[in-house]
């Protein structure tokens, strides 16, 4: 989390500078003024930020395998049946790219259509993931394949009790439920027509979030209700403090999240200076790297033009 919070924090720096230098009352000018660390944006605190942004992903990376892989351990490492088995580390970085991508889908479309954010998140960024989100649900749908057909390979009772329990006990509707919204409904998105429907792609987004917390939850209950002894058989029924405890967990992530929209900069500006073609216009003519028409050719659009125009002024 520690790593997480300072890559998250790092990449605003640049920007918390630029609300320091447009506050309009002292008590904001000195908020950010701390925010931004001292940043002038000169070439040393360009070049140290790219080294430590570098850095820090490069550290964040690994830790999203080895920060699941170490959370199933607890469940693999255990002698409860259903839990017991080596594919849950793999399967578990899997499921969290997976709902990773679907968490930041619920949240990135009705933002990119209630704040302007069409321009900066297109259309072709939202394809991308949804091919993304299709492919890591192949990927959880083969685990939990997996995990069947070794609990009826090994040839261990008591493991194959629990997955034959798991789909058709008492809690079947939680499995299945599981199964749709996870592997099932992400398949719609082989179709490009899908993909590039705003309204499909929201709502598969909230469907994998549902999947993936009954994931958690057929893991859990399903194989603690029926173990070993019999007389420890059970059926789990939530108390009112679990409701209103799950409950109160939406409202403090949603409550959180509209802070930060609030008050903090949802795109990073710094970052997309850097790309815009207003960034290129020291490049000779004919030899633009960013998207778009090529400087010295012809149609050429209106940034290409300014490019020119900039650069005989330059000549003069």
């Amino acid at each position: 989390m520690l790593v997480s919070v300072m890559f998250w924090y790092m990449g605003m720096v640049p920007d918390m500078a630029t609300f320091r230098d447009r506050a309009k009352t002292k008590l904001r000018a000195f908020i950010f003024g701390l925010l931004a660390l001292g940043w002038r944006g000169s070439n040393r605190h360009w070049h140290r930020y790219e080294v430590a942004y570098i850095l820090l992903a490069a550290l964040a990376t690994p830790l999203v395998l080895s920060v699941h892989s170490v959370v199933s351990f607890d469940f693999a490492t255990s002698q409860i049946p259903g839990w017991h088995t080596t594919i849950f580390p793999p399967y578990f970085v899997a499921g969290a790219i997976f709902s990773g991508f679907a968490m930041v889908l619920t949240l990135l479309i009705p933002a990119r259509q209630f704040f302007g954010l069409r321009d900066i998140v297109t259309m072709r960024h939202l394809e991308v993931m949804s091919k993304v989100l299709m492919a890591t649900g192949l990927m959880v749908g083969f685990a939990y394949s997996t995990e069947f057909f070794m609990a009826w390979y090994s040839g261990n009772t008591t493991e194959w009790f629990v997955f034959r329990n798991r789909a058709f006990g008492p809690y079947a509707w939680a499995y299945w439920i599981m199964v749709s919204c996870n592997v099932l409904i992400p398949q719609i998105f082989w179709s490009k027509k899908m993909r590039t429907n705003l309204l499909v792609l929201w709502f598969a987004s909230i469907v994998v979030n549902v999947g993936m917390w009954f994931e958690r939850f057929v893991i859990i209950v399903s194989s603690l209700h029926r173990d070993y002894l019999p007389s420890a058989w059970g059926y789990f029924t939530p108390s009112w403090v679990d409701i209103l405890t799950f409950a109160g967990s939406f409202g403090l992530f949603f409550t959180l999240f509209l802070l930060f929209v609030r008050y903090l900069p949802m795109v990073a500006m710094a970052e997309i200076k850097t790309v815009m073609p207003q960034a290129k216009v020291h490049h000779r003519v004919g030899t633009g790297d960013y998207r778009g028409d090529i400087p010295g050719r012809q149609g050429a659009g209106p940034d290409v033009t300014r490019c020119r125009e900039l650069l005989k002024a330059g000549e003069r």
